[in-house]
């Protein structure tokens, strides 16, 4: 029998964010990290009924397990889940805002620059591991934190973009210094078509249910 989750490809080559994020990091983040989750995640899931469900079903199902492998098969789910969206939400391309994103943001936050400061912050003062996200709840966009494997999306909200604030994303290229890899990576390589993307997705949505 196969495994029913495989590594997702990266969207761009392995060296493509260099120098924000060197081809080393994303090697070892992407084939040692990315990899085990999934393959962990395999494992769990064997001969359960999560081995039917899709990644995102898997991650809302389980999210507030209370039995220890449960527990176990949403961490796992969940990284498998933010990685790839991780991944989508970096490009090595110019981009920018789609008109809707672009007047969310100025009615959400004023300006991109404040936006990026409000995630910067998030990213710097999420204590530990975790994640720095972009939301959009019914169009209202908001900036969100969450520690370890927990994602927003398990909530039912609507995620934009991500950057990953657990250690093995910017170790190797920037140490200790997590501020530098936030400034580097929100200033110059964040994927607004993908965050303009998953807000189109969401309007809608929302339009085929009041439909």
């Amino acid at each position: 029998m196969s495994a029913p989750f495989t590594l997702a490809p990266l969207p761009w080559d392995e060296d493509a964010l260099a120098p924000t994020i060197s081809a080393n990091t994303i090697g070892f983040h992407y084939h040692k990290h990315h990899q085990g989750y999934v393959d962990t995640l395999n494992k769990l899931v064997e001969a359960t009924s999560y081995a039917d469900m899709k990644l995102e079903e898997i991650v809302r199902a389980t999210a507030t397990a209370s039995q220890a492998k449960e527990k176990l098969i949403f961490n796992n789910a969940d990284q498998v889940w933010n990685h790839d969206f991780y991944w989508r939400s970096l490009t090595p391309s110019k981009t920018a805002p789609s008109r809707q994103l672009e007047s969310a943001i100025e009615a959400s936050f004023g300006s991109k620059d404040e936006l990026i400061a409000q995630l910067s912050e998030a990213g710097k003062t999420q204590f530990g591991s975790g994640w720095a996200w972009l939301v959009s709840k019914e169009g209202k966009l908001s900036i969100d934190k969450t520690a370890n494997a927990q994602t927003p999306m398990a909530q039912g909200v609507n995620c934009l973009l991500t950057v990953d604030v657990w250690e093995h994303a910017y170790y190797l290229d920037y140490q200790n210094a997590r501020p530098k890899y936030l400034e580097a990576v929100l200033g110059k390589i964040l994927n607004w078509e993908f965050a303009s993307h998953n807000l189109t997705k969401e309007s809608h949505a929302v339009r085929a249910a009041a439909q």
